[in-house]
């Protein structure tokens, strides 16, 4: 069995061969390369996650597929949320900002009414899954 890093490669491999387009379970979804600073390591990390737009902004949610914890990108985020976005064939620089109440909650079911899996994730749970806005930085 592969593990998760091997996953990702394989993703990321394949977003980039393809002008950002991935296959299999992504055909059709909007994903994005999150290019993070470890909040231990200090090592950059690339997570492939899905997206929505808020105007001008990117909109990522910390789902784990609703497990219990967040997503160990969610942490770097927190610690060190200048980060490098991916999408398509363009990459840029952006601020990561976790929004309060109620525009979380707002941006949350803007992307579940896109994918609906991201409400399952939602009642899978008990914790409230933080959303993070990705703007570019000029």
């Amino acid at each position: 069995m592969s593990s998760p890093n091997d996953w990702n490669k394989n993703i990321i491999e394949e977003f980039r061969a393809n002008g950002g387009k991935v296959g299999g379970r992504f055909t059709g979804r909007t994903l994005l390369l999150l290019h993070t600073i470890g909040a231990k390591s200090q090592q950059e990390r690339i997570h492939p996650v899905a997206y929505t737009r808020d105007g001008d902004d990117y909109v990522v949610i910390a789902s784990k597929g609703g497990a219990p914890n967040n997503p160990d990108w969610y942490y770097n985020i927190a610690a060190n949320p200048h980060v490098t976005v991916e999408v398509g064939t363009e990459q840029f620089e952006a601020q990561a900002t976790i929004p309060a109440e109620p525009e979380r909650t707002r941006l949350y079911d803007q992307m579940a009414e896109i994918m609906p899996g991201f409400a399952e994730y939602q009642r899978k749970t008990t914790r409230t899954i933080p959303v993070i806005v990705l703007s570019r930085i000029e």
